[in-house]
């Protein structure tokens, strides 16, 4: 059908010739959206809002950085500095704002424009900015300076847009005066800027021409009107001439809304209100138009090219964004949507990407897949380039093009391969498209590629997905949902109804099996038994790796990566933020995957990590120790040598091959916070004690694990009353009763020193510590350590010290002790009291049980040491050995002096006061020292 033009008529075409889904990689919901600008290096845009917001977006990430918000009104130029963290913004308030991201906040507004400011960029040199405004002017603006210097007048209405060149002294303007023009800013840059003229432009201009008006009596204009308007330049008046019309463009029927350069040709391509986008080409004498693009309904907001292809991108108020072909000046794809009408486009420098704001937000997108369609083969890998089938031998690093699958002319426009799968026994390859709802190839690849220059035969269907099944026989999913088995002769052979009647795509198993996508689950489906063997639930599914003895799987989604066995049980699942890209196998456990930014592996029990990062996106084909293998978007293939012995000693672990760990560990340097938190975790505080000199982590760890040496070694580093007394109850579950003893003494813990030496039977050692208690003032003390010892007249003595006369009497007289008890009875005839009568008419004496040891530690139960404690250095708990410094001699309590443990309450074993407050340390009264032995 057919559309009347304004003085034209043109053809709509029905349907492009080439018509390709948007790969959406970012969306937001927010006001219109006026202005997009991407950063140069980081995955950033800024949108700026019709509410006067500027918002700052990771669209990898999918968050917003940060919102800047001093605008007053709408928003509709933005750009960030190609080096420095600025950008700049010009709204309907007329002023131009230049912000430092990295401070978060404006740093200088720049007033002149009169009326609202439509765009504003930065130069990709030099210190300028140019905006363009209702006021019908542009203006150039040193951002250094914070100053105006230059206006560029001649449009007599609003001032659209406003571009520098990338590379010439040029600027495009477009306008509602229904022109575009460009401006000659050379003289601008040789006045102001001096420093950027070559000696060839200077040789060029000759010597400066005197002012033939500066004699003259009245003088010169300028000086004239810098007398009557003192603040006034001439140039802010006039315009001046070192900024000239270079080019008016004349062709649009109403305002032209938008021009752009091309970056690298002589190339213009301009948008209008009638709905018409122009391509122009220009040379050093002249511009001209060179076509046409017809086919939106309503004003055309926005043309730009694009960076890398030769396409031609538009967007328009009838809410659609279409794709011209520049070579062949048409249409060849068109994105809608129903309710908004889009504004303003982007384009990534240095990427595929596009940004289209509209009034219900913005959108980043790609007009095409960059992934290269590539499989595995023996040695190498096979993969789709530039319409040529190539393969990579790893070994050689020889690249060769088998065979080109060029596409007939009527097939229509450039189709990227989505996948390709190659059957190496009979030397056939499938690829796959996107094009018409899908469609497959099926070619017969030479050995040799001796007929890489000719495109080949091949035998075409239509079907979402097609991969091999058997050694001649390929299955092919049709548009009607049904599994097609066909011969290489494209004959169907069986008909198969998959499991679900969402089934989407295919993926390959092996012979007589094949993997089926429905909704949020994959399916193992037997072709011969025609029906699902096993199931998994899982995210839509876009990719499948088989390890090499096909005994797991990996099934990558767009977040997330499921490793499962042949059976399809999960065995573990990884989730990802940031997109998935590809994967494959390091042996049969060790799953290698890229997303946009790292290099990750993943374990078959659920272990995960980073390798490596990336400065760009890249898909692995094969991975090999440290050696990793991919593809670039560009279709080369990369080779990386990376570290991988964190995975492989996770893997040890896993394995529990503790020579390779005691390896790894000894020639590695693996260390830091996360490999420590893993080893706890997976209950090797052990292996863990290896990696960290951080002396309370390795007290923490030899606790863990019952290493009570290492432990020893750290508290005596830390020495800390709390580290000490988790020391001596963790020695104690091990029946060291060694380093049990010099822990209660570190800590002065009295009471349990006691019953220890109870318990060992260390009788001498109890009576020093009825000595020490009684010199502390410690009543109870004293009665706890007469009462373990078995002294009844010392418990006699302390009962009468303490004024308890009747337990004092009966004690006595319990124990035999006549003389005192005849005694204590007159004490209490005296003092008025009755004697009580004896708790038992045969009493006995109550001593403590002798201890089967007393010297050595407890016995413990033989345990041969393992591996770590048998190899690496300072390995092994269990019983105190000569190197934890106690030996059988036990401690000298006398020897610790303030800063071993006792603090500045030293034990005064001789002194008169009590509870450290004696006089004089031990030994100073009676010239000796007690020792404990």
């Amino acid at each position: 059908f057919f559309f009347v033009g304004v003085g034209a008529i043109f053809r709509l075409p029905r349907r492009p010739a080439w018509r390709g889904a948007m790969l959406t990689k970012f969306e937001t919901k927010s006001n219109r959206v006026k202005g997009l600008a991407f950063h140069s290096s980081r995955p950033w845009v800024l949108a700026s809002l019709h509410n006067g917001v500027v918002q700052l977006w990771d669209f990898r990430m999918g968050t917003l950085i940060d919102r800047f918000d001093e605008h007053d009104g709408p928003v509709r130029g933005v750009c960030f500095h190609q080096s420095q963290p600025l950008f700049v913004t010009g709204g309907d308030d007329y002023k131009i704002k230049v912000w430092n991201y990295k401070l978060r906040r404006c740093l200088f507004s720049l007033l002149g424009h009169l009326d609202y400011i439509r765009t504003v960029q930065f130069h990709v040199e030099h210190p300028w900015i140019v905006s363009a405004s209702d006021d019908q002017t542009i203006r150039i603006w040193n951002w250094q300076q914070r100053s105006c210097v230059s206006v560029l007048t001649g449009h007599n209405h609003y001032v659209m847009c406003a571009q520098f060149h990338v590379k010439d002294d040029l600027v495009l303007s477009a306008s509602l005066d229904q022109t575009v023009r460009v401006w000659d800013i050379g003289g601008l840059r040789k006045k102001t800027l001096p420093e950027t003229v070559t000696p060839e432009e200077r040789s060029a201009m000759g010597p400066p021409m005197p002012d033939p008006a500066g004699s003259s009596p009245g003088g010169s204009l300028s000086s004239k009107l810098g007398k009557a308007i003192p603040n006034m330049k001439v140039e802010d008046l006039f315009g001046g001439n070192d900024a000239t019309v270079k080019y008016v463009l004349e062709g649009h029927d109403r305002g032209v809304n938008w021009a752009s350069f091309h970056s690298t040709l002589p190339l213009i391509v301009s948008g209008a209100d009638d709905r018409q986008v122009k391509l122009w080409r220009m040379n050093e004498t002249k511009a001209w138009e060179v076509d046409t693009l017809r086919g939106h309904i309503n004003n055309v907001s926005c043309a730009l090219f694009h960076p890398k292809q030769e396409l031609i991108i538009s967007n328009s108020e009838d809410k659609s964004i279409r794709v011209w072909d520049m070579s062949k000046r048409q249409g060849v794809q068109t994105f809608r949507r129903e309710h908004d009408r889009f504004w303003i486009l982007a384009v990534h420098q240095e990427s595929n990407l596009l940004a289209a704001g509209h009034d219900g937000g913005m959108i980043v997108f790609k007009l095409e897949r960059e992934r290269p369609a590539f499989t595995p083969i023996s040695g190498g890998v096979l993969f789709v380039k530039d319409r040529y089938v190539r393969s990579f031998d790893y070994g050689s690093g020889k690249d060769t093009a088998l065979m080109s699958i060029r596409r007939s002319g009527n097939s229509g426009g450039p189709a990227v391969a989505r996948s390709v799968h190659y059957n190496e026994q009979e030397n056939m390859l499938l690829v796959c498209h996107d094009t018409d709802g899908g469609s497959y190839e099926l070619y017969s690849v030479p050995r040799d590629g001796r007929s890489s220059d000719q495109s080949q035969e091949c035998k075409r269907g239509a079907g979402s997905s097609a991969v091999f099944v058997a050694r001649q026989r390929f299955a092919v999913l049709d548009k009607n949902r049904q599994i097609l088995i066909k011969n290489f002769q494209n004959e169907v052979t069986k008909k198969c109804a998959p499991p679900h009647a969402s089934t989407d795509c295919l993926f390959p198993v092996g012979t007589g099996m094949l993997l089926l996508r429905s909704e949020e689950r994959i399916s193992l489906f037997d072709v011969q038994q025609r029906k699902a063997v096993a199931e998994l639930s899982t995210p839509a599914v876009k990719y499948v790796v088989w390890s090499p003895d096909n005994s797991h799987v990996a099934l990558l989604s767009k977040h997330g990566v499921v490793i499962a066995n042949k059976k399809l049980e999960q065995l573990c699942m990884v989730h990802e933020t940031i997109r998935i890209k590809s994967g494959a196998w390091d042996g049969n456990e060790v799953f290698v995957y890229s997303t946009l930014n790292h290099i990750k592996y993943c374990l078959i029990n659920g272990d995960s990590g980073i390798i490596r990062t990336l400065d760009v996106p890249v898909y692995i084909s094969r991975v090999s120790g440290g050696t990793v293998h991919c593809l670039d978007r560009e279709g080369k293939v990369r080779k990386m040598v990376v570290d991988v012995t964190e995975c492989q000693f996770k893997l040890s672990l896993h394995k529990k091959e503790f020579e390779r760990v005691i390896r790894i560990i000894k020639q590695s340097r693996l260390s830091g916070h996360a490999i420590i938190a893993y080893l706890q975790k997976k209950g090797f505080p052990q292996v863990a004690l290896h990696f960290v000199s951080d002396e309370q982590t390795r007290f923490n760890l030899a606790v863990e694990c019952g290493n009570v040496d290492i432990a020893l070694q750290a508290a005596q580093a830390l020495d800390s009353k709390e580290n000490w007394h988790r020391l001596g109850a963790e020695a104690l579950k091990h029946g060291n009763h060694q380093v049990v003893e010099m822990a209660y003494q570190r800590t002065k813990d009295m009471e349990k020193l006691s019953f220890l030496y109870l318990m060992t039977g260390n009788i001498d050692k109890l009576k020093k510590m009825l000595k020490i208690a009684e010199m502390r003032s410690d009543v109870m003390g004293r009665f706890h350590n007469a009462l373990y010892l078995g002294d009844v007249p010392e418990r006699v003595k302390l009962l009468v010290e303490a004024g308890h006369i009747p337990l004092a009497y009966i004690t006595a007289l319990t124990y035999g002790l006549t003389e005192q008890a005849e005694a204590l009875s007159q004490q209490l005839t005296a003092a008025g009291l009755p004697l009580p009568e004896p708790l038992s008419p045969a009493p006995k004496m109550l001593y403590p049980a002798l201890p089967i040891s007393r010297d050595s530690n407890w016995p413990l139960l033989t345990v041969s040491k393992g591996t770590f404690e048998r190899t690496l250095a300072g390995g092994g708990g269990g019983g105190a050995t000569a190197d934890s410094g106690l030996g059988d001699a036990g401690l000298d309590l006398d020897d610790m002096d303030g800063g071993g443990g006792w603090g500045d309450d030293d034990l005064d074993l001789d002194g008169t006061g009590g509870g450290g407050g004696g006089t004089g340390r031990m030994g100073r009264r009676r010239g000796r020292r007690l020792r404990m032995h």
